[in-house]
């Protein structure tokens, strides 16, 4: 049993693999990674970057779906097990009140939290630039578009999964237009997922891995110790970008105080659906399933912008890690 008090839902049917023999990380791999090939469905080019919830005591998700246009979409899915994925052939096609902001451009890299009495999904949508789009959804059928959360530019939309402060609460990382050689995460705050203020900024990058960017991952996971946050962070090598992950805990109350962080990465790119791909070198996480009565956790990420991977660890040993190794 964890010794951290995690406030959430018991999720005993959640996918989960023991640590391997000798294996001393704080994250282990999936032994049959990647859980989610990249030619799934027939359109599809490339399945990652993705984000996955408890459903009705089973699993579903919105996963980031590039076709073979190179078209960038994302697309709802259905499993039993967290593990294998029924995902629906065509896009999700959002129900918007304004065609000024319902016009899809293009859609990636989403995030889904389950807040009050609905799924808010958050992705990085095309409105002149890259900006956060926000929708909600019951059923993972139907899906309701809200206003843009931001201007342009921005990506790393991430809910946190209840109010603060009586305030819905995101993440963010302001960008530019292109692929951003910065970037911090912020937060932002709102009274009604419309209107979006009271800014602050959480983290700035740090060295080596997290030197050249970093950006929040999966909806933040609440202890006894603090926001447990999972965010990549980006080296510019001589060979290009690589993506790893790293975690921070962040005050309950006011969470853009950052009270350990962590120096070395929990997972960087190693294997070969990691560093081989459309991208190589990129671990980039988007989701987690978290037991709260067990403390397990199962962090769904994209494998080189390619395929999705599963990493599995305990939160209690992912808080001592980040307190024990702390910037």
């Amino acid at each position: 049993m964890s010794t951290v008090k995690i406030v959430g839902s018991d999720i005993p049917n959640m996918p989960w693999q023991e640590r391997p023999a000798g294996n001393t990380e704080p994250l282990w791999r999936y032994d049959a990674n990647p859980v989610i090939p990249r030619n799934l469905i027939p359109c599809a080019n490339s399945i990652f970057n993705s984000a996955v919830v408890p459903f009705e005591g089973k699993f579903a998700g919105v996963f980031r779906v590039d076709d073979r246009a190179r078209n960038m979409r994302i697309h709802a899915g259905f499993s039993d097990d967290a593990l294998k994925w029924n995902i629906d052939h065509e896009p999700i096609q959002f129900q918007c009140d304004d065609p000024e902001i319902g016009t899809f451009v293009y859609g990636y890299d989403p995030r889904v939290a389950w807040i009050e009495d609905r799924y808010y999904v958050t992705w990085c949508n095309g409105y002149h630039g890259p900006t956060i789009g926000v929708a909600f959804t019951y059923d993972f059928k139907t899906f309701h578009q809200l206003e843009n959360a931001f201007l342009p530019f921005n990506r790393n939309g991430v809910m946190f999964p209840r109010k603060i402060n009586d305030k819905y609460v995101m993440l963010s990382r302001p960008s530019d237009n292109g692929h951003t050689p910065f970037g911090d995460i912020f937060l932002s705050e709102s009274p009604d997922m419309i209107h979006w203020g009271k800014h602050r900024h959480v983290m700035a990058t740090a060295g080596g891995w997290q030197s050249t960017k970093i950006g929040a991952g999966p909806i933040p996971v609440e202890t006894s110790e603090g926001w447990l946050m999972i965010y990549h962070g980006v080296l510019t090598s001589c060979n290009g970008f690589v993506y790893s992950m790293g975690a921070a805990l962040l005050d309950l109350d006011e969470p853009w105080k950052v009270l350990y962080r962590t120096e070395p990465y929990l997972l960087s790119p190693q294997t070969q659906y990691e560093c081989v791909g459309d991208v190589p070198n990129v671990a980039f996480p988007c989701a987690a399933l978290t037991d709260a009565a067990s403390g397990r956790i199962a962090v769904y990420y994209g494998g080189a912008d390619t395929v999705t991977a599963v990493a599995f660890g305990r939160v209690d040993g992912i808080i001592d890690f980040v307190k024990d190794n702390s910037l």
